[in-house]
């Protein structure tokens, strides 16, 4: 099946330049409006929530992208899936609607949400969390606001040193494992304005990773992005199978295809 070529990087990114130069403007008034009213860990906070998404514009092709016989690029991949696991990913797959995509009319990021929101009523926002949850020896000192810790990251396989403050903050990144632009032409546009927070906020559907990787994934389907780490591509398509059946979202033919190419090659761990 012949699949649709990304843009240029030439052509994304002259087109992207007037979208950049707005945005420089209004963040350039908004933090000279919060530098007199925020101290320093607030005004990083406000960078923080602050979602550097390629959502809306065409998705990066990664060097590696999905193309060997096995969708992986080796003769088996172990990706730390249990047999079980395997066996639901596969299932799941198998009943997942399989239709083409819907239009992008009317998407934004705003559709989700205004940033990160406190889902689990914890007292901390989805960002915090999920930093909790994926760095080892994470520094959580006033219990809420993640200052440091060591990423072991799923997309590259890179050990990275967070350290929250502007500049750093966004070498560690949050990724939606089905990106947004991804959810709204499969299914989300029909969700209701609390579905799509929910969906934008789901623990299932984040991931702490390299910032790099992540601008590199952009809007990008298991048809033309998967990790360069490979022994984590079976994973993350389990859990983007996880995601779609869980918040009722179709997958499209090239997208089906991919996934079931990667499951495929699994071999279950241990």
């Amino acid at each position: 099946m012949t699949r649709p070529r990304p843009a240029s990087a030439t052509h994304s990114s002259n087109r992207s330049r007037p979208v950049r130069r707005a945005l420089g403007a209004v963040l350039g008034v908004a933090l000279a409006l919060s530098l007199t009213a925020c101290t320093a860990d607030e005004l990083v906070d406000v960078l923080d929530a602050i979602v550097v998404e390629l959502d809306g514009g065409p998705s990066g092709q990664a060097t590696d992208a999905p193309g060997g016989p096995d969708g992986s690029g080796s003769a088996a991949a172990e990706g730390g899936l249990t047999d079980v696991e395997l066996e639901q990913a596969r299932a799941d797959l198998a009943a997942l609607p399989v239709k083409g995509r819907a239009a992008m009319t009317g998407y934004e990021r705003d559709a989700f949400g205004h940033g990160w929101i406190d889902v689990d009523r914890n007292g901390c926002d989805t960002r915090n969390d999920v930093l909790a949850r994926d760095l080892d020896d994470a520094e959580r000192p006033a219990g809420c606001r993640v200052l440091s810790g060591l990423l072991d990251d799923p997309y590259t396989g890179a050990l990275i040193e967070f350290v929250r403050g502007e500049g750093t903050s966004q070498l560690v990144q949050i990724d939606h494992v089905v990106p947004l632009a991804n959810a709204w032409v499969t299914g989300a546009q029909q969700f209701t304005d609390e579905e799509r927070v929910a969906f934008a906020n789901d623990p299932l559907n984040l991931l702490a990773v390299d910032g790099s990787a992540n601008q590199q994934k952009g809007a990008g389907d298991a048809a033309t992005w998967l990790p360069s780490n490979r022994s984590f591509r079976c994973e993350y398509v389990a859990r983007q199978v996880a995601v779609k059946a869980a918040h009722g979202l179709w997958v499209t033919p090239p997208e089906r295809e991919a996934i079931e190419r990667v499951l495929d090659g699994c071999r279950p761990a241990g």
